[in-house]
């Protein structure tokens, strides 16, 4: 009898990048305000994914259908769930409605997952993670396959919090940090409020207390995410430094979608622009299910196309990230420049991310 007479194939469904039905099983408070939100499917999923690779909630708030994408908090080594950690922003609508609203129990529906920001990607035996605020989620999915896998890592974890009581993961990092000897942890509060004992880093991470961490971080795969400032501050350190900015690697979803009304008003400015270019350099845009077509000039998305006529095509980043504005093309040409939301399976079937492609003749569309 041999190894293989004791295996069994899997059987159970696994995930792929999609639209996808899931329910709330778990609320954690990480911290004042923060919370970490569990899912599991109805029927068993293993949702294997790249650690660091992120989903997009399909909500409804007031009414109106809204798209966001958030990070993967946990690791695909726990396979039959996954949790995304999100952070209450002052003023912030959608974080307030879920901290406010999305309880266990509840179904949503998400697509995903995507993403080119991920530990897989990018083997190294060595890395260095720099995290601010909420943009510790995709770092700790990283940190936490790693570990739970046991990988042959030499992993550096360096995090900024603007004070003790807003460390997210501060006792799972601890503890991954004091069981195993390939996980350095280094915390660095801009502050402490009265009260708050912090014998660890304070301010902000500079050249001097970088080099004190970790003195061949020029040697390590670095992944950074955290607020815009942060990630600008750290890539002009490195690049101060000689770094290879090859092996530099950044989560960033970009802007948010603009509200309704400016986005027509915009549209409406790209329709007169397009009045104006010469008939020959126009392309037509032709949405087979609704019947409806256009022609645009060049430059313009396949997404703007379907807005001017008033087609809504669902969207969340808008820079072919998050994979939610995909769409068959039945034919046609476009240049197509996304940044890891579709698969190149998906690709060779004729699909397409409407936010970046731009037709580069007639095109048809299934929607």
């Amino acid at each position: 009898m041999t190894t293989n007479d004791f295996l069994n194939p899997v059987t159970t469904q696994t995930w792929s990048n999609g639209r996808h039905l899931v329910r709330c099983v778990k609320v954690i408070q990480e911290t004042w305000d923060v919370r970490t939100f569990c899912f599991m499917a109805d029927q068993p999923v293993l949702f294997f994914f790249k650690p660091g690779q992120f989903v997009t909630l399909e909500l409804e708030i007031d009414g109106v259908p809204i798209m966001r994408s958030y990070t993967i908090s946990s690791a695909p080594s726990v396979p039959y769930s996954f949790s995304i950690t999100i952070k209450r922003v002052p003023g912030g609508k959608v974080s307030n409605w879920l901290h406010d609203n999305l309880q266990e129990g509840q179904d949503l529906a998400v697509h995903g997952p995507v993403g080119n920001f991920n530990a897989i990607d990018f083997p190294t035996d060595k890395v260095l993670f720099l995290s601010g605020g909420v943009g510790i989620t995709p770092v700790m999915s990283m940190a936490r396959w790693f570990y739970d896998t046991n990988a042959n890592v030499d992993m550096v974890f360096v995090h900024s919090a603007r004070s003790p009581k807003d460390i997210i993961y501060h006792r799972e990092l601890e503890h991954m940090a004091a069981r195993i000897n390939n996980f350095s942890l280094h915390v660095i509060c801009e502050k402490h409020g009265l009260g708050e004992a912090w014998a660890g880093y304070r301010g902000y991470l500079n050249q001097p207390m970088l080099e004190l961490i970790a003195p061949d971080y020029l040697d390590r795969e670095i992944f950074c995410c955290g607020p815009t400032p942060y990630m600008a501050a750290v890539k002009r350190l490195l690049q101060a430094n000689g770094y290879d900015m090859q092996r530099y690697h950044e989560e960033a979803f970009g802007p948010t979608p603009p509200e309704v009304r400016a986005e027509v008003k915009e549209l409406a400015a790209e329709a007169a622009d397009a009045a104006e270019v010469p008939a020959t350099d126009l392309r037509q845009v032709e949405f087979v299910l609704t019947g409806k077509s256009i022609r645009v000039g060049p430059g313009e998305t396949v997404h703007s196309a379907a807005a001017q006529l008033g087609l809504h095509i669902p969207k969340a980043c808008g820079m072919g990230i998050c994979g939610t504005c995909k769409v068959l093309k039945t034919s046609g040409e476009v240049n197509m420049e996304h940044n890891g939301g579709i698969t190149d399976e998906d690709v060779a079937e004729g699909y397409i991310l409407s936010c970046c492609s731009v037709p580069q003749g007639d095109v048809a569309i299934e929607f």
